[in-house]
């Protein structure tokens, strides 16, 4: 019975947001949307208006929500991290053809994701999308082998230094444009449409993929490891 139940509600819910979703443009814009749409490309040669929108004219929010993401994975380590003396069973051990399998597929993974983030000016996605595809390319790893090692010092280096040169790239713009990750007069805009264009703004993309890629890769290594008692301490205990 569940097994058709389901199909016929996803079918239901996709009829109603068919009728109700919007696919076109609203004739009654706002003057600031319609700024959007009808400068976007003319101040930064970014074919994706939406990356012009988050990564320019809306940096400072950007910013935000880098932040919220830090103090979240930061809290939830934080918290995992005291979670001590769990006793877990021993991890059932993947396949060998699983394990090879999640080993062949994590360099094209993180590939993809490197794919996404680098052309979030050209094409839908970005730095938080490209950083969550390569996570879980880590997630895979950790999945099929759960005492795998993880860089954890490479991993800190990259979180720290990617949000670093983030917030210098927005205090450039400041200096050069008047406003916090300015595009225009920072780098050269570029032809339209092709990958070396839009100024700052793959950079910047670049810089959020490699951070939310390390962040949430960090995460996943806590959640499977929080609590762990080690080997030697648990025979102790008995």
């Amino acid at each position: 019975m569940r097994d058709f139940v389901a199909p016929v509600l996803l079918v239901l819910l996709a009829v109603v947001l068919w009728r109700v979703a919007p696919f076109d443009t609203p004739e009654n814009l706002g003057h600031v949307a319609r700024y959007y749409l009808d400068h976007g490309i003319q101040d930064n040669r970014a074919a994706n208006i939406v990356t012009a929108v988050i990564v320019n004219y809306r940096g400072l929010d950007t910013l935000g929500e880098v932040a919220v993401l830090f103090l979240s994975v930061s809290g939830a380590v934080f918290v995992l991290r005291r979670r001590e003396g769990i006793v877990l069973e021993p991890a059932r051990p993947a396949s060998e053809i699983v394990t090879t399998a999640a080993r062949l597929l994590f360099g094209p993974i993180v590939l993809f994701g490197a794919y996404i983030f680098s052309h979030g000016h050209l094409t839908p996605g970005g730095g938080f999308q490209g950083g969550a595809i390569v996570a879980s390319g880590v997630m895979l790893l950790l999945l099929t082998e759960r005492d795998r090692p993880m860089p954890h010092a490479a991993m800190t280096w990259v979180e720290t230094w990617s949000g670093f040169l983030y917030v210098v790239a927005g205090l450039v713009g400041l200096a050069l444009a008047g406003s916090f990750l300015a595009n225009q007069g920072v780098l050269p805009l570029g032809a339209w449409n092709t990958l070396f264009s839009s100024g700052l703004i793959p950079v910047i993309y670049v810089l959020v993929g490699f951070k939310v890629g390390a962040e949430l890769a960090a995460l996943l290594d806590t959640m499977v490891h929080a609590g762990e008692v080690p080997d030697a301490e648990v025979e102790e205990g008995a």
